[in-house]
């Protein structure tokens, strides 16, 4: 793979910026669950990095779980609307208070799936914390209660974000010149 600034249109959000909304986060969600038996799932593999960085934050005591959903195919730009779960919970919900952690909040079709999973098992509470939200995009109407930033409707990717299964692990998130990145895919 080439390097990412072959084809990086814009920072759209520093690594400083990211972790400063990060901090944000974490201190409002330990004082909204403050003396809850707190549960936060993260979507595998973009919510990776914002788990961690968001669990960091998170004051109260807190327990992690994990799903792996599959809705976009190597080298698809949008989600195909057929959702898969290729990775399910192991910690039964019933009764907790969970957290959806998730990277990017699209057109809401693969999110509203798994929220219609998880509220099938009974939980407490579930809401969803998304690090971006791309409102304008939205097909589905879900409930978002935490919103790191509200981003247009561009193709990002950085901090947990990939395009094709790379660049994951850039510190913060980008945008994509997709014609500087078809050029650079059919050059090699």
């Amino acid at each position: 793979m080439r390097d990412y600034r072959d084809f990086l249109g814009e920072v759209l959000i520093e690594k400083d910026q990211l972790q400063e909304r990060i901090a944000e986060l974490g201190a409002q969600i330990s004082r909204d669950y403050q003396g809850k038996n707190l549960l936060l799932i993260c979507i595998l593999r973009g919510g990776v990095m914002f788990l961690t960085d968001l669990m960091r934050n998170i004051s109260i005591p807190h327990m992690i779980e994990f799903m792996a959903v599959s809705s976009y195919g190597v080298g698809e730009r949008q989600s195909t609307g057929q959702v898969r779960i290729t990775l399910d919970l192991n910690t039964p919900i019933h009764d907790l208070d969970v957290i959806l952690v998730e990277d990017i909040v699209d057109s809401g079709r693969t999110i509203s799936s798994v929220l219609d999973l998880l509220s099938a098992r009974r939980p407490r509470s579930l809401c969803v914390c998304t690090l971006l939200d791309k409102v304008e995009r939205r097909e589905v109407q879900i409930p978002v209660k935490y919103v790191g930033y509200t981003i247009p409707n561009k193709f990002v990717f950085g901090y947990g974000l990939d395009i094709d299964d790379y660049y994951r692990n850039l510190p913060f998130i980008g945008v994509v010149d997709l014609e500087k990145y078809e050029m650079v895919r059919k050059t090699g």
